[in-house]
């Protein structure tokens, strides 16, 4: 089966860690995940310049290293990544920030990504959000 799933919440939110498990499990049952869609809160699993506490779990961290391993399309919402202040290189030089924070692996696109995702996938799967 092939998902998409989007995440709404940021990464010290309970559901970024059910997400993320979620994830995990469906690439261990053999599925598909065509897409990653980081939007409003969930923006900032995507930054480089977390810092988790040390008693927490680093999910940014996790998040970012599960894109990479596994070559997933990981998509985070342009519009909610600038009002949030998670910038790529491009970015961060249009808007004459001082630096670029989005994690490798990570692409800034549009909300149409979201869209497309759920054309493409057997089922949408979302966490977070109100």
């Amino acid at each position: 089966m092939k998902f998409a799933i989007a995440l709404f919440a940021p990464p010290h939110a309970p559901s970024s860690r059910r997400a993320l498990r979620f994830a995990e499990a469906c690439l261990a049952g053999g599925h598909e995940i065509v897409r990653l869609f980081f939007y409003q809160d969930g923006v900032h699993s995507a930054s480089a310049n977390v810092v988790a506490p040390q008693d927490e779990p680093d999910l940014s961290a996790e998040w970012s290293a599960f894109v990479r391993q596994h070559r997933l399309d990981g998509v985070v919402c342009i519009a909610a990544a600038l009002r949030r202040g998670v910038l790529n290189g491009e970015e961060a030089q249009r808007y004459q920030r001082p630096a670029a924070n989005l994690a490798e692996g990570w692409e800034l696109s549009g909300l149409g990504q979201l869209h497309e995702a759920a054309q493409m996938a057997d089922r949408l799967v979302t966490f977070g959000g109100n």
